[in-house]
């Protein structure tokens, strides 16, 4: 490099100066820029002149070196999928296993933990799957022992399991099953009880001719705030009518059936008031 400027007190360069042709995209040589990234009074005379900026040479490096990492899709499990897609002919299997099979205990388990040997984890979507073909086709005793044994795996302890339960032991005529069930599902998801699982046991002693019964169940939803349905109203007052409590049955369905009701008037549909009704006492 020729050059024959000299230092200007140590701030800069004279006009005079020649720096070789080697020029970099923004105009400027590479001697320039390699200047201005160690001597800051350089740098001050190109901005002041209103040069762009020169960009430090290791912030450029490390951009070039900086790692771009491409988030890849997510992992899919397919053997998740496989199981889902295969519980179907899982729970026929189980289905047709135990139609098979005699009215003994004994025998229904010991199939059933046949049936689950080579599983790796509880088959939990077929035997409920089971339990949904076997109530549908009324099985209910089969239903019976498909559920308890699950329950005594520790498995599908779930309000749907409770509920098909006692819906079996009410068709199987099993009210004792059906009290010892309820009352230990009281006592252990009290908080959590459906409307639906109380409705189903004030059905199932209304079919029994329990009106006693019926009434300890409501008491047990008026204190956990549990608004019964209408079904479920009229039965419980059907029971205060039956233990001679007519001032109850009364106050039960002025609280909980609705003011109005529908009724057919010539041929359409018209609404209005029970006032009548209540004072009648009728339960129609």
């Amino acid at each position: 490099m020729i050059c024959r400027s000299s230092w200007v007190m140590g701030f800069g360069f004279s006009n005079s100066c020649r720096i070789p042709p080697l020029q970099t995209p923004s105009g400027f040589s590479l001697l320039t820029t390699k200047l201005a990234t160690s001597n800051p009074h350089l740098k001050c005379f190109l901005n002041q002149n209103k040069l762009p900026p020169v960009a430090n040479s290791n912030a450029n490096a490390s951009k070039k070196n900086k790692l771009v990492v491409k988030v890849g899709k997510k992992e899919q499990h397919l053997w998740q999928k496989r199981d889902s897609a295969g519980s179907g002919q899982k729970a026929l299997n189980l289905v047709r296993i135990v139609s098979e099979l005699p009215n003994e205990k004994h025998a229904v388990y010991g199939a059933l933990d046949k049936w689950t040997a080579w599983e790796t984890e509880f088959p939990l979507i077929a035997a409920a799957k089971a339990l949904r073909i076997l109530r549908k086709r009324g099985q209910w005793l089969r239903v019976i022992q498909v559920a308890k044994w699950m329950l005594s795996k520790g498995q599908g302890a779930t309000m749907g399991t409770y509920d098909t339960l006692l819906l079996a032991f009410d068709k199987d005529h099993r009210a004792d099953e059906a009290e010892s069930l309820w009352n230990m599902i009281l006592h252990t998801h009290t908080r959590s009880i459906s409307k639906r699982l109380f409705s189903r046991m004030i059905s199932l002693y209304d079919h029994h001719d329990m009106p006693n019964k019926i009434i300890e169940v409501f008491a047990d939803m008026e204190e956990l705030g549990v608004r019964p349905d209408e079904d479920t109203v009229r039965r419980i007052a059907s029971a205060f009518q039956r233990v001679g409590q007519d001032e109850k049955q009364k106050l039960v369905l002025k609280k909980y059936l609705s003011k109005w009701k529908y009724i057919h008037f010539k041929g359409e549909r018209v609404r209005v008031r029970r006032d009548a009704w209540y004072e009648s006492g009728s339960t129609n």
